[in-house]
């Protein structure tokens, strides 16, 4: 009885926890659109004058409903962490299966998962139901910028993507210098990547390669 509640408490905070992900992909994608200022750019000009072209009171309006909403992100998966614990510790041998609404997704036999799911999915996704891996995570990491054309767009990844796994980095300490020397270190090879987008975590193969931009994705990491 106890599992059984415990379980219907884990699946209504991934509910929760995928609504504030729709809110928080939605605020991403308003920021980081074309001539926007991006989740931390200056809404200043170059005179030091706020800039006509964006609507600075709404800006800051959003970038601080992101900051509350990443914060509520934070607590409730700390909250499914705990509880998928509890659930594994009186289930050892098993994974638990959790029936979500149709529409959801499945993420089955996974090892870490997501700002959006608790999980790490293996290759299938599919739309009815969950299994939770006790070795859940929390993405370390947000694409707060992408390049048209660049290895990271060309390869999959999106503008909004939560990162949990970048080849050997999947968090810890020094995250930004980690991620560049996997990158520098891969050039020319592919690096498995897991992202979770719009609550369904996502795996990607990406190549660090050159190309006519700037570094060898031609995208930016933002530390969560």
């Amino acid at each position: 009885m106890v599992a059984s509640n415990l379980k219907s408490e884990t699946m209504d905070l991934m509910q929760k926890r995928s609504a504030i992900e729709a809110q928080m992909d939605a605020i991403i994608s308003r920021l980081c659109q074309p001539g926007g200022p991006g989740l931390s750019g200056n809404l200043v000009d170059s005179e030091g004058f706020p800039r006509s072209d964006i609507d600075i009171p709404v800006i800051r309006s959003e970038r601080r409903q992101l900051t509350e909403l990443r914060n509520d992100h934070t607590e409730i998966t700390e909250k499914i962490n705990q509880n998928i614990q509890v659930l594994h510790s009186a289930k050892p041998a098993s994974s638990l299966s959790l029936s979500k609404d149709a529409g959801n997704t499945e993420v089955s036999n996974g090892q870490r998962s997501s700002v959006t799911t608790v999980a790490l999915p293996s290759s299938n996704v599919s739309s009815t139901a969950m299994d939770i891996d006790a070795n859940g995570g929390i993405p370390f990491a947000l694409v707060d910028e992408i390049a048209d054309a660049s290895p990271a767009a060309d390869d999959g990844l999106q503008l909004g993507d939560q990162v949990l796994k970048f080849g050997n980095v999947e968090g810890g300490d020094d995250l930004l210098h980690r991620l560049a020397s996997e990158a520098q270190s891969n050039q020319g090879r592919p690096i498995p990547v897991v992202v979770t987008r719009h609550g369904t975590p996502v795996n990607l193969t990406v190549t660090p390669r050159s190309w006519h931009g700037r570094g060898l994705l031609g995208c930016h990491f933002r530390m969560l």
